[in-house]
């Protein structure tokens, strides 16, 4: 039964997409960051990153590709580097599910970052990143 089944919830684990300069500091860019602020490693971490929505300018749907990323064992208190992201992409849905392993038990999360949510106003200093982004929890 699914009363049964003890789904578990995912806590100090936050997805941010942050805004900073590029690796010659010409220009800035946006790059999404998982956070682990958790006390113990996450291990074997898997990320699935897509976007879908409308085209606010003609009303067709929008899908972009879908990509996975494996990133392994995030240590407590860190931060890792998913992917950067375009501005084109911002008034779309953004989905990263997130799962991972902490000891013998499996987690796992969507992250959505909603359309037009990316935007300075919304912006505060990412945990442990020290820098400018917009954060789910």
């Amino acid at each position: 039964m699914k009363k049964d089944i003890n789904i578990p919830k995912v806590e100090d684990v936050c997805v941010a997409v942050v805004k900073e300069m590029n690796d010659e500091k010409t220009e800035e860019v946006f790059n999404v960051y998982l956070i682990n602020q958790k006390d113990n490693k996450i291990k074997n971490t898997l990320v699935t990153s897509k976007g879908y929505g409308e085209n606010q300018s003609t009303g067709e749907k929008v899908n972009t590709s879908i990509l996975r990323h494996f990133i392994g064992d995030i240590e407590p208190d860190s931060f890792v580097k998913i992917e950067p992201i375009i501005e084109e992409v911002f008034g779309l849905n953004n989905e990263y599910w997130v799962s991972f392993f902490e000891g013998n038990q499996m987690y796992d999360k969507k992250f959505i970052f909603l359309p037009e949510t990316i935007k300075e106003e919304n912006m505060i200093t990412v945990p442990l990143i020290n820098k400018k982004g917009v954060v789910i929890l």
